[in-house]
């Protein structure tokens, strides 16, 4: 099984739409049985929170199906058992330093893959939630799409 985690400061906005929408552009691919995600936060601020209605509201009208969420930190587990880890921005980045070292390389901007997004926003500050979801479904299809070349 592939793991893939994704981080952002509380887990209520950015990491649990990349998981969403991950778990839906995996499951569309015939990839459910090879690929697993989840959301993490860097902070302790929002632990056990769902997803943070004006985010909810913009994935659903998007077309994705919505699970019950529990933000939750990142832990040393977390990272022993990924494959692959997503940060949203450098706060994040910085923070998840703090948090784990990175010996195997796995920690990576969402973007990655995505020449013209360089870190995507939080809109918990910025209010641009349709801005975002979009930004992080943009990531998410290119990563999901080098996962189903390497036919993970």
């Amino acid at each position: 099984m592939y793991r893939i985690v994704f981080v952002c400061h509380g887990s209520i906005c950015r990491s649990p739409a990349a998981m969403f929408l991950a778990r839906e552009e995996i499951a569309r691919r015939g990839l459910s049985d090879s690929v697993e995600v989840c959301a993490r936060a860097t902070s302790y601020e929002e632990i056990g929170n769902d997803v943070y209605p004006p985010m909810a509201r913009t994935l659903r009208s998007m077309g994705v199906t919505l699970t019950r969420h529990a933000a939750t930190r990142i832990t040393k587990a977390d990272y022993d058992a990924a494959d692959a880890i997503y940060y949203m921005d450098e706060n994040n980045r910085r923070n998840l330093l703090r948090i784990l070292d990175d010996p195997r390389g796995i920690m990576h901007p969402i973007p990655v893959f995505e020449d013209n997004i360089s870190e995507i926003e939080d809109p918990w500050y910025t209010d641009r939630y349709d801005l975002v979801a979009n930004q992080i479904k943009r990531c998410v299809i290119h990563i999901v799409d080098r996962l189903a070349a390497q036919a993970i």
